[in-house]
């Protein structure tokens, strides 16, 4: 998805959608690669981690039975 930075607001960046410009993204500045301004076109890219999202729930789980455990 293409964004532009349309303005900065303090610590937070406000990003439009090039195909809609009803689609609005605040985020940190701090995310930002360097040396980014107002006007310029970001990439962004969102994608599932099925790998770490796996590892996380199994996590939980063995921490649910260790609870249970203690009952």
């Amino acid at each position: 998805m293409k964004m532009t930075i349309d303005r900065m607001e303090g610590t937070v960046a406000v990003l439009l959608s090039r195909e809609d410009e009803s689609v609005r993204m605040n985020i940190p500045v701090s995310l930002l690669p360097p040396s980014c301004r107002e006007g310029d076109i970001l990439t962004i890219r969102i994608e599932r981690d099925p790998e770490t999202s796996e590892s996380v729930k199994n996590r939980i789980l063995d921490r649910i039975q260790k609870l249970k455990k203690r009952e």
